[in-house]
């Protein structure tokens, strides 16, 4: 079955396509079956007059969101969707739809965010969710291409491990055959041993796992990270080839996902760079909130309405930040970078010396013998280096103006939802 996407169709040319029947409307001497692909909708046109009556009362007896085959003649109809209508000789079905549906996929009833979950299968065919993921799938592609285009080698690390990246309790755990494990918080310690290992830059593109009892539209338990880590880079280096990216992917989106965009309703504004840097001691007298506090939902928001754009918030504490932060004193070189509605990354220059690496942990009360394995990659010359992480799901959360960010994900995971 040779199929025309209805994005590549040309008026005068006789196509077969395939897609949902979207609606069924009769006007009397002329009837219509609007067929949606994943490309748009097409007008299949049957006027009485070209139509066998047969065919047409056919296609009468469909069932919305049935699937069918339609072979036929394209005329340009410029008032029709995408600027032309199909002519039938043929329209098989292929698949019935059982009436009722689980939502309406026309879109003129709206239903609440758990029962578009529930169904997702079904709402991912309304062009308004469906152009989410389209997006999404060019923000990733967009991602791999800029960092590859800087010199980053795409690395896999694993998802079920022995010990938990930053300690704490907020981890999954899972029974691994004769032991327990947990599933990673974060792909940090590995990707900083290939910094051992010599490939100088990496980058993964993965799932991690949070432990965390939040039920905020702005949390989730299995999320996708975009991580780096590069030799040789300090922070000032790794923060500017963060807001890089930032900018690129959003000039990717604006140039390749006009039609999403339309669906959605977004017009993007690109943002400029370089991005401010504001230190963490002016962002907590705009939140007004005492040293050594971290930024909670109230905070963030008094100072993303302060700043208006992407910020970056510079110079914390260091008993803010993990152990393998590069202390300064009492501040350290670790970033945050921040849109006006939540935060989206947060990396650091690493400590690169085993002995400083291992006196930081006892600071924060991790035993370093649970971290034999890491610790054994800054024995034997590791170059100092930097890196970040960035979440993928926040980055479209904020380009696109979601309400929450389970719009955002297939299968969103978090206390509640575990199915489908």
């Amino acid at each position: 079955m040779k199929l025309t996407r209805s994005s590549a169709i040309v008026p005068e040319t006789d196509v077969t396509v395939a897609g949902w029947v979207h609606e069924l409307r009769d006007l009397g001497g002329i009837s219509f079956l609007l067929l949606r692909d994943r490309d748009g909708i097409m007008q299949i046109t049957m006027p009485k007059k070209k139509v066998p009556p047969e065919l047409v009362e056919h296609v009468r007896s469909l069932s919305r969101e049935s699937v069918v085959r339609v072979a036929g003649l394209v005329k340009e109809e410029l008032k029709a969707p995408q600027g032309f209508e199909i002519i039938p000789y043929e329209v098989e079905l292929l698949s019935a739809a059982e009436s009722p549906l689980p939502l309406d996929v026309t879109g003129k009833v709206r239903a609440d965010l758990d029962t578009r979950l529930d169904a997702r299968f079904m709402d991912v065919r309304l062009p308004a969710t469906r152009a989410i993921f389209l997006i999404r799938a060019t923000v990733l592609q967009e991602v791999r291409a800029f960092l590859s285009a800087h010199d980053f080698i795409e690395i896999q690390t694993p998802k079920m491990v022995a010990t938990a990246t930053e300690g704490g309790t907020q981890l999954f755990p899972i029974s691994y055959f004769d032991r327990e494990a947990f599933l990673n918080q974060s792909p940090q310690l590995y990707k900083q041993i290939m910094m051992a290992a010599g490939l100088e830059r990496v980058f993964e593109v993965g799932p991690i796992f949070r432990a965390e009892e939040h039920d905020t539209r702005k949390h989730l338990n299995e999320v996708t990270s975009i991580d780096i880590e590069a030799s040789f880079l300090d922070d000032r280096e790794v923060m500017e080839l963060l807001e890089e990216l930032i900018r690129h992917v959003y000039v990717a989106v604006a140039e390749r996902c006009s039609a999403s965009l339309q669906a959605l309703g977004v017009s993007l504004l690109i943002p400029n760079i370089p991005f401010k840097r504001i230190a963490y001691a002016e962002a907590i007298e705009t939140a007004d909130i005492p040293w050594g506090d971290d930024l909670d939902t109230a905070a963030e928001k008094a100072v993303g309405e302060e700043v208006g754009e992407h910020y970056f918030i510079v110079d914390w504490p260091v008993e803010l930040k993990p152990f393998y932060v590069q202390p300064r004193n009492n501040l350290c070189y670790a970033f945050d970078l921040m849109h006006p509605r939540m935060e989206l990354a947060s990396g650091a220059r690493r400590i690169h010396d085993y002995a400083l690496l291992v006196e930081q942990l006892a600071s924060k009360s991790l035993a370093p013998e649970n971290f034999g394995f890491y610790l054994d990659a800054f024995r034997f010359g590791m170059p100092p280096h930097a890196g970040w992480g960035l979440g993928a799901e926040r980055l479209l959360v904020t380009m696109l103006g979601l309400a929450n960010i389970r719009e955002s994900v297939l299968f969103p995971r978090d206390r509640r939802r575990i199915t489908p």
